[in-house]
């Protein structure tokens, strides 16, 4: 069975710096990534990282959060520097894979991060 567990959430002042986690288990996934949710506002994409390690971000993260995973561990973390107000939000990790042409799409259950002024 696949789970996803996110940790590493919490309040923090605007400048300072995160890290989450997300252990995943129950399968290999082909790509995996953070996505985040404010209240009243569509659930955004953060950053994926794939298992070769291919990169993408949100321009509104760029140079300021960097995504990576470990494979042998079946982890991917989030490392957030510089953080802003704008970016408190639920943020959710997601994992994907690919079985008898069948795409399968995994969401943990969230970790609040709070950033205050």
């Amino acid at each position: 069975q696949v789970q996803l567990v996110e940790s590493g959430g919490g309040l923090v002042q605007a400048g300072g710096s995160l890290r989450l986690s997300c252990a995943a288990s129950g399968s290999i996934f082909s790509t995996m990534g953070w996505y985040r949710q404010a209240p009243g506002k569509q659930r955004e994409l953060v950053a994926d990282i794939t298992r070769g390690g291919s990169t993408n971000y949100a321009d509104s993260v760029k140079g300021r959060f960097t995504i990576s995973r470990d494979n042998a561990k079946n982890m991917v973390y989030l490392q957030m520097n510089s953080l802003k107000p704008e970016d408190t939000a639920v943020y959710y990790c997601n994992a994907a894979r690919a079985v008898a042409d069948v795409r399968s799409s995994y969401w943990g259950q969230g970790t609040q991060v709070t950033v205050s002024s």
